[in-house]
């Protein structure tokens, strides 16, 4: 029977990419469950879960919604080729990454859904908590403005589910396979670039969920080795990428390459403790042309950690002080 329903209504408003590996159900199940408790009708949802590779699919526990979800299971590849498989089959208007073991909250994420709906968005930003507990819901945003604006004047959160945002703006884009640690840093400024009409809100629509043995967490040399290659790379290939761009794009993107720089060389001193190694990345980041950091006026812990870091002394008392702060927080 053909049906009454145009291809414009057919296509969903918003594909929800969920990335999975070996979690429990209860987990899982408690993410889809904040996807299906919003105002969006069955036409207007895609739900995608990109299953990276557990040992056992978890599509049999999903037997009550599966007519509502795309389970797809991968070979353990990692999350970066997990997120671009959810993107390569994404059909809906917008996007939202969703980890596995995270949730959305509900009135915050339909305050983002709103300005979807009304304000016709590139992007939209929203903030994130690890707090399970009654939060307030400011119903404020502003906007538009363009990506490199807003980059310009602001330090970006990177992580990929923090924002909702269009496919159009999306174009060839895909997160580089094999980088386990800073994807978000190298995906989201690209994308936020992409932006003409960028709005931001305070409001709380994603509950994120502390895992002490994700990858970042983990401790051992090679971990901290791949860790730190990682983000190196990142960096360059954005200040790479930052010199092809015309000059507003430009701005926009090494103000966050120096910020990107600015945490590589923190990382360095609390996850080595070394001032060998400390001395050694500054001598790769000098030879293309990413330190000295630039003096420019970003934020006050920009340029106290740069006035530190011009100086031997400096240098020492950030090695002999960081790690302390850091394992006291």
């Amino acid at each position: 029977m053909p049906s009454n329903i145009s291809a414009k209504e057919q296509t969903p408003l918003v594909s929800f990419i969920i990335t999975t590996y070996n979690l429990p159900e209860t987990l899982l199940k408690e993410c889809l469950q904040s996807i299906l408790a919003l105002s969006l009708n069955s036409r207007e949802v895609e739900i995608i879960i990109v299953d990276d590779g557990s040992d056992e699919s978890m599509l049999a526990q999903m037997e009550e919604v599966r007519d509502r979800i795309i389970y797809l299971w991968q070979p353990n590849r990692g999350v970066s080729v997990a997120r671009n498989m959810g993107l390569k089959i994404a059909s809906g208007k917008y996007i939202q990454f969703v980890d596995g073991d995270d949730k959305l909250i509900q009135a915050g994420y339909e305050h983002c859904l709103d300005i979807v709906r009304f304000q016709d968005p590139d992007i939209v930003l929203f903030n994130f908590t690890d707090k399970d507990d009654d939060i307030d819901t400011p119903y404020l945003f502003d906007g538009p403005v363009s990506g490199d604006e807003y980059m310009k004047r602001n330090n970006i959160k990177a992580s990929v589910w923090s924002y909702v945002f269009s496919r159009r703006i999306l174009a060839d884009l895909k997160f580089t396979p094999g980088v386990e640690f800073g994807e978000d840093e190298e995906f989201t400024p690209q994308l936020i670039l992409s932006a003409e009409r960028l709005y931001a809100t305070d409001t709380c629509a994603y509950f994120y969920r502390p895992n002490h043995n994700s990858v970042t967490r983990r401790h051992g040399k090679r971990r901290l080795v791949k860790r730190l290659a990682d983000t190196e790379q990142v960096i360059y290939n954005l200040f790479n990428l930052a010199g092809t761009l015309p000059v507003q794009e430009s701005a926009a993107l090494r103000r966050r390459v120096a910020q990107l720089t600015m945490d590589y060389i923190y990382n360095t001193i609390v996850l080595t403790r070394s001032k060998h190694q400390l001395n050694r990345r500054i001598g790769d980041l000098k030879k293309h042309g990413l330190y000295p950091l630039p003096p420019e006026n970003y934020t006050w812990k920009y340029r106290m950690f740069g006035k530190l870091m011009k100086s031997e002394m400096g240098k020492k008392l950030l090695l002999l002080t960081l790690p302390i702060l850091k394992r006291e927080r």
